[in-house]
């Protein structure tokens, strides 16, 4: 007898823990991210869950690992699991259309972070115009080649090919190179698949292939790790300067030292942080802008001070 009252109290014990559990958060969202390797993403999941939490809501948080069908399957089960909104970051941008349209017919909304989704069902998108700002920096470039380098340079890029974004920041990138004027050759192009080791292997062996490289692009944060590496492995600091995206510590040594010349410096926790804010908004029945662009910085030498702050 007394097992058995023992055995009906831990039940009513797990029963109530469930439903305290169940009825703590007013929303469940859904983050489905790219990797947890990159610093990036891992700041737009810390932005989305101090939004989330201020919010009183639950963030569950799916990494896919940069594998896109991945993604799929995840906003797919977060459909039968009847979240109330899925914040997106896209590997694949059209082939990750079907899942949002899925969730839209299933009454979740969906934003898409980070990687705009050609003509898709997400009900709004936040980040970054990637080939605006690729566009900034190729600018920023040319007159950096114009000024300090006599109009003349050999360029590499380390891209990140699967990536929809990062093929944008370098057709931005190399429009305003070429409408500028100078004298700049573009020579490979690697992949670094958005993968810090692949980068660093790409990047090497674009360097010992490219002697007579001047400045180096890296598409995202991966790429310039692996440029930065790869630069500084091959003792070619003093020869070759790096433009990119998306600052780390190595990144911030290499601009104090003089030869990482400039960074864009995206605001990633603000994206997460917008993003969860936004979902919250649609679920109290407001209306939310359909683009909400967060600007972006270009980090050098004389701004890089306010950024030091993120890699203590």
């Amino acid at each position: 007898m007394r097992l058995t009252k023992l055995l009906s109290g831990c039940a009513a014990a797990v029963a109530i823990t469930i439903a305290v559990g169940s009825s703590a958060f007013a929303d469940t969202f859904a983050l489905v991210t790219i990797n947890q390797q990159a610093l990036f993403f891992n700041q737009i999941n810390e932005g989305a869950q101090k939004a989330a939490d201020a919010a009183g809501a639950k963030l569950v948080i799916f990494n896919a690992n940069n594998v896109p069908s991945a993604q799929n399957d995840a906003v797919e089960n977060y459909i039968t699991q009847k979240v109330d909104g899925i914040i997106l970051v896209a590997i694949d941008v059209n082939g990750v259309k079907p899942a949002i349209t899925a969730a839209k017919n299933a009454g979740i909304p969906v934003i898409a972070i980070d990687a705009q989704i050609p003509d898709g069902d997400n009900v709004a998108f936040v980040g970054v115009d990637n080939t605006k700002a690729g566009a900034d920096i190729g600018k920023f470039y040319a007159d950096y080649v114009k000024t300090n380098m006599s109009g003349t340079a050999k360029i590499g890029v380390i891209g990140a090919l699967n990536s929809f974004i990062q093929n944008q920041r370098l057709d931005g990138f190399k429009k305003a190179v070429a409408d500028s004027g100078q004298k700049v050759t573009f020579l490979d192009t690697v992949d670094g698949q958005n993968v810090q080791d692949v980068a660093l292997t790409a990047a090497e062996n674009l360097m010992t292939a490219n002697p007579d490289m001047t400045t180096l692009y890296a598409t995202g944060e991966p790429a310039l790790v692996g440029a930065v590496s790869a630069v500084t492995s091959q003792g070619r600091t003093g020869d070759v300067k790096v433009f990119g995206w998306d600052l780390t510590k190595q990144a911030v040594e290499g601009i104090d030292a003089g030869w990482v010349t400039a960074v864009v410096q995206q605001d990633p926790a603000g994206e997460g942080k917008t993003a969860v804010e936004a979902l919250v908004k649609l679920k109290k029945g407001e209306k939310i802008d359909p683009i909400i662009n967060v600007p972006v910085t270009i980090v050098t030498k004389d701004n890089v001070d306010q950024f030091r702050g993120m890699f203590k």
